[in-house]
Formats: C-alpha cells, structure tokens, sequence
C-alpha cells in the first residue's frame, strides 16, 4: 500500500464510501463531487497510523456504525479506525489546520524490505544528540518555483533515537512543511554517510493542529491530534 499515490488513495476512498453507503454531500453544479479533502496527503513510500479525511455529510449516522460498514469494503492495507464529528466552532479544512506531525524512522536491512530492520548503531544514536546541538542545519529545499538554502533547525520540534529507530516531530502543514526525509538526509551527510547508500523506511505515526491552550510553544504538549479535536456521532 506505500507505493500507492496520492490520487488512487483518494479515488479509492471515493469508491469505498459509495460502497459503504456513506451519506456524504455532493458540491452543486454541473459536475458534482463528494465533499471531501484529505489533511496531509501521505507520500509515496512512507506508511502510516495516522491519516485523515473530511467529508460532510447530508444526515447523521452513528461512528460505530460508519467504522464497521467502512472497514466492510476497505482493501487489505488500509483500516478506518474512527469517524468523528468536528463542532462549527474547530471546523477548518484540514489543510489549513494541520501543524504538525510525527514519525519513525528505521534502517532496513536492503532497500527492498521495510520489515527487516537493524538495530540502531551506537553511532548513530551519540550523533543524533550532536545533530540536534547543532545552531543551525542548513540545506537546499526545493520548491515549485525554485531552490534555496534554509535552516530545518526550528521546524524539527524534537528527534531522538532509540534501539529500534529514530523519532522524528516536524513542522507540517501550509505554513511550514518540513519532509522527514530531508531531515534524515542532512543527519546522513552531518554523520559523513551517503544518503543514497544507505536505505530508510518512513512511518508516520500521527498529525496533530495547534493545542489552543497552547501558549505557542513547540513541545508535544502545544499540539493536539486531529482525532482529538472531534466527538464520536452516537444516533438513536
């Protein structure tokens, strides 16, 4: 399922909720579509735990049941694990909420399997609190238009390594995006390795907004997760 793009994941989505019988909203006009946007598209290669999607619906239907007819029509690979509903006063496009997001970073034993993997070196667990210490980490980031150097240091809220890999919490969202696998490619170069010789599997675990009771802070305390933001629908 990680070599699926972006497009399928959503055309698939689109199908399985016809499926599911799902009561979601269409747009109005001549070329109606579902009402739908996803808060982070996943890229290709990376797997994940933590995914989200808006819909609106044209009537209610309770959590448990939407979860259970779902997962009735979804492909092996892929599982909804809540349904919620977002109050007036939180609703946003998930685009323009998502602030955040975290994940794991493991070795591979080659660069086919992303299941077998190393166990951290001594190496690399001393050099990711050396990385972090450092007062700048520059590198080139592209855009759509073009290509410059930044500084990543203040988008990379916190990395730390244990046995089984390192963990990453990055900067996500429209306002600043930072990919974990160019913070994964500076450590590389910082630790005198070649990032195209050396194989990486991406996992992100969660997504998270802005807490707002956060005083503007970067720790996990100043985030909450998009499934927190929301209440399960229970219907009579």
């Amino acid at each position: 399922m990680r070599f699926i793009g972006h497009l399928d994941v959503m055309r698939f989505f689109q199908k399985a909720i016809r499926r599911a019988e799902i009561p979601i909203a269409f747009t109005s006009g001549y070329s109606p579509h579902m009402i739908m946007s996803f808060a982070q598209p996943l890229g290709v290669g990376v797997t994940s735990d933590g995914e989200y999607f808006d819909i609106e619906l044209t009537e209610a239907i309770a959590s448990e049941q939407a979860v259970a007819q779902l997962n009735a029509v979804m492909v092996e690979g892929i599982e909804v694990t809540g349904f919620r509903e977002i109050s007036s006063d939180k609703k946003a496009s998930g685009m323009t909420i998502v602030a955040a997001a975290d994940y794991k970073v493991t070795q591979p034993q080659t660069f086919q399997h992303a299941e077998d993997i190393r166990v951290l070196s001594k190496k690399w667990k001393d050099s990711v609190c050396a990385f972090m210490k450092e007062p700048q980490i520059i590198v080139w980031k592209k855009t759509k238009r073009s290509e410059k150097e930044v500084d990543i240091k203040p988008m990379i809220y916190d990395m730390h390594a244990e046995d089984d890999g390192i963990f990453l919490f990055l900067a996500t969202g429209s306002e600043q995006n930072l990919k974990p696998d160019l913070v994964m490619e500076a450590f590389l170069r910082f630790i005198g390795e070649n990032p195209e010789e050396v194989p990486l599997h991406f996992h992100r675990l969660e997504v998270y907004a802005k807490n707002p009771k956060s005083a503007g802070g970067t720790t996990k305390n100043d985030f909450i997760s998009l499934e927190d933001l929301g209440k399960d629908i229970v219907t009579t």
